[in-house]
């Protein structure tokens, strides 16, 4: 079966038929604060501060989160290129990392973290629990990166779904919304809590779905990198690219968010992590073979086991690092977990704060971004 432009793009081609629990499942924010990235939360790995030389600046460290995956190239990269600290001075940066959302969240309200690389579901919940107050969306950081990857001796289209065993990384992370909402544009009926209906979705963490995978747990799954490469080498087909049901194949796959107390207190510091930010994604551009080592290097440092390069390379492929933040898709996604019924309609007006950022676009000579009106200004 040759899948279509129109037969991959739910919103595009027909309106979604709600999920069968959207009237009943109850508000899930909590839920939704995972990223993809791993569903279970923890207290997050500490690096020791370092610094550099040069003047403070407002403050001494500046204490920044992100996950050890390629999808967080930019923060992966640009500390290990000396990018950020070249631009912090003698400001020290504290690191530290996390295997999914809810920790990151937690981390930055109890202002552990001043600063972090997010998925967009745990920035659009935190938003939302702390009405409005805890942080700001100040940048974006990369695209793309996720896939429904399938059994190809069991899945040959579409169609084929009906009846499989399909995982995602949590209830309600942001490729699961992705999932839920594409089998409701084919007409298959999925209960959104328990995951049980036409298609069977399995909400399993990142480390141990290919496990899952080749054991025959599964028959595929709809994750991010680089479990979606790590799949394909053990075997499995891409099914569907979710990059082919946005429009200009772009959706926000990571943001930077700031607490807001932290972007009122040191804006001068906030800056110089967007010009490190945007200085970093321009390196990334103008040298992929070497910022896809630089990656699998910070991987192996961070989790004691770099990836095989041709999963590193397919991984590093599949995404694209942009200081854009791709306002419209965060809106569209936060849709799309209205339908699958995880989520009430939020007022997203504020979550963005992009002034620092586009006066650090301005400043390079390179266009300015939208908020998609959703700016805190």
């Amino acid at each position: 079966m040759r899948l279509t432009h129109r037969d991959l793009h739910p919103v595009a081609a027909r309106p979604a038929r709600l999920l069968t629990a959207a009237a009943a499942v109850p508000l899930l924010l909590v839920a939704l604060a995972g990223c993809g990235y791993g569903s279970k939360a923890d207290a997050g790995t500490a690096a020791a501060p370092s610094g550099g030389s040069g003047k403070k600046l407002s403050t001494g460290t500046v204490k920044i989160g992100f996950f050890a995956n390629v999808t967080h190239a930019t923060p992966l990269v640009g500390l290990k290129e000396g990018l950020f600290q070249k631009e912090l001075g003698g400001t020290k940066v504290s690191q530290r990392t996390f295997n999914a959302g809810p920790s990151e969240i937690e981390a930055l309200n109890a202002g552990s973290i001043d600063i972090g690389w997010i998925g967009p579901s745990p920035a659009i919940n935190g938003y939302v629990k702390s009405h409005g107050r805890s942080l700001r969306i100040i940048s974006g950081a990369t695209s793309g990166g996720a896939s429904l990857v399938v059994d190809p001796a069991k899945i040959r289209g579409v169609d084929d779904l009906k009846g499989k065993k399909i995982a995602s990384p949590q209830l309600g992370n942001t490729q699961d919304v992705a999932l839920l909402n594409f089998l409701a544009g084919k007409g298959f009926h999925v209960d959104a809590t328990t995951g049980r209906g036409d298609v069977t979705v399995e909400r399993l963490d990142n480390a141990t779905t290919p496990t899952s995978y080749k054991s025959g747990a599964i028959d595929g799954a709809w994750v991010p990198e680089p479990t979606a490469s790590k799949l394909v080498a053990a075997g499995a087909k891409t099914l569907v690219d979710e990059r082919t049901l946005w429009k200009g194949g772009q959706f926000v796959a990571t943001n930077v968010v700031v607490s807001q107390s932290f972007l009122k207190d040191h804006p001068d510091v906030v800056e110089a992590v967007l010009r490190a930010s945007v200085n970093t994604n321009a390196w990334i551009k103008a040298n992929p073979d070497r910022a896809a080592t630089d990656v699998n290097a910070q991987l192996g440092a961070l989790t004691g086991k770099p990836l095989p390069a041709a999963v590193i390379a397919s991984a590093f492929k599949n995404i694209q690092v942009t200081d854009d933040p791709l306002a419209a898709s965060l809106q569209e996604e936060a849709d799309h977990a209205v339908k699958a019924g995880l989520l009430k309609a939020p007022d997203l007006k504020g979550i963005y704060d992009l002034a620092p950022l586009n006066k650090v676009l301005k400043a390079a000579g390179h266009p300015t971004v939208s908020d998609a009106g959703l700016s805190a200004h």
